[in-house]
């Protein structure tokens, strides 16, 4: 190869990082791993402070706890139609200013009324935010390049799951203080709030002729089957993020392995996102979501079927790698069935399947588990895995290629 041609090569390589790695997509990538840090970074102690600063019954911590998931859940769609009606970068800023803002707010929660206010209350602004950082991060990406940025753009996430209860339970154990923790998110939160202030984005045309409330302003109706099938996935995963300490330790003798179990899933997810942006490059999405859902499949099954150390840390890297694969592939097949003016809906919509689906497995799963034993709530969740495999390898891939927008 001679110099020109090297250098030749250089210049494409630099020109196709330019578009994909802009400053506003850095910017909003920070943004989502910094608030996801701040949100994770705490979440895993917060049943251990209640029970430690305010007495709270095992009853009560999960009534106060659930309240941020009511109303993360409930503002996904009004947070779709926010973001599609008003300046994005407005409503982006509202919600991640609020969302620090209640960071501070635990720290002034002096009785187990008030914190349980605070932490409901903080569920609005943390389920408009998921949607409108997402959304602005499609916006300021090239559309050539989208499939691809929005499979890098989970990594951030990933990385702060992976990282940052790790971190929280350290500083807990060395530290021993609460309000630490809490100070070390509302710092996390502050510096995605810098980053996003100066994020430029796309100035949109006003829509003409869109004045009316009606069901498709708040949820994507022409993705309904693709909502559908999330809640599938969401309903799997809900059983298995609430129920996996409790069966490790009754059923398998395993006291200190949920980290763990966490930490694979997050460089399986983290190993799948890097190795699937290929095809979403090239516009294979519904690929990538078959190889995704099959695995996840397999995953599940794994858990349940096998109840050994293999199988159990095994499942951990397979539903990882699965979820990596289907996550940014439904997210832009979503995106792919929205006009421009609808992505913030369409984003709302997959992530109010998801919650929805979490929430089910969470409330029926416990059912299962009180009347009918641990194992029939994993098989209960291995079932609806492949039932929701099934179901996209069957019908919803098929849906997607006649209704997406060309």
């Amino acid at each position: 190869m001679t110099l020109s041609e090297s250098y030749g090569l250089f210049g494409l390589l630099e020109t196709i990082m330019e578009k994909l790695w802009n400053s506003n997509y850095l910017k909003v990538m920070t943004s989502n791993f910094a608030t996801s840090f701040a949100f994770y970074i705490i979440t895993p102690l917060l049943p251990l402070y209640l029970s430690e600063r305010f007495g709270a019954t095992k009853d009560m911590i999960g009534l106060v706890l659930s309240g941020y998931t009511l109303t993360a859940l409930l503002m996904r769609p009004f947070s779709g139609f926010l973001i599609d009606t008003f300046p994005r970068k407005r409503v982006l800023m509202i919600c991640i200013s609020a969302f620090a803002f209640f960071f501070g707010c635990y720290l002034l929660a002096s009785s187990l009324l008030l914190f349980a206010i605070v932490r409901t209350l903080h569920g609005a602004p943390f389920g408009a935010l998921t949607v409108a950082n997402s959304t602005v991060a499609i916006d300021v990406l090239p559309p050539e390049r989208r499939n691809e940025g929005i499979g890098y753009y989970g990594l951030s996430n990933n990385i702060a799951t992976a990282i940052a209860p790790s971190i929280g339970l350290y500083v807990y154990r060395y530290a021993h203080d609460f309000d630490l923790l809490f100070w070390l998110a509302l710092l996390s939160a502050s510096i995605g709030l810098a980053a996003d202030v100066s994020i430029r984005v796309p100035v949109r045309p006003p829509v003409e002729g869109r004045r009316k409330l009606s069901l498709d302003r708040f949820f994507l109706t022409r993705g309904w089957l693709l909502g559908v099938n999330m809640i599938f996935f969401g309903f799997c995963y809900g059983i298995l993020s609430n129920y996996l300490a409790i069966y490790g330790k009754e059923v398998m003798g395993i006291t200190s392995g949920t980290g763990t179990y966490f930490l694979l899933l997050s460089l399986g997810l983290m190993a799948s996102r890097l190795q699937g942006v290929k095809a979403l490059r090239q516009g294979r999405l519904t690929h990538n979501a078959a190889e995704g859902v099959i695995i996840s499949a397999i995953g599940y099954t794994l858990f349940i079927a096998s109840p050994t150390m293999i199988g159990y840390y095994g499942s951990a890297i397979l539903i990882g790698l699965g979820n990596g694969h289907m996550w940014p592939a439904f997210q832009s097949m979503f995106i792919n069935m929205a006009h421009h003016n609808e992505r913030g809906t369409a984003t709302s919509t997959l992530l109010t399947s998801w919650d929805l689906g979490i929430g089910l497995g969470a409330i029926l799963g416990g059912i299962l588990a009180e009347h009918m034993g641990y194992a029939t709530a994993f098989w209960t969740s291995a079932a609806a895995n492949i039932g929701g495999a099934l179901l996209f390898l069957g019908f919803t891939r098929r849906f997607f290629n006649r209704h997406r927008l060309e």
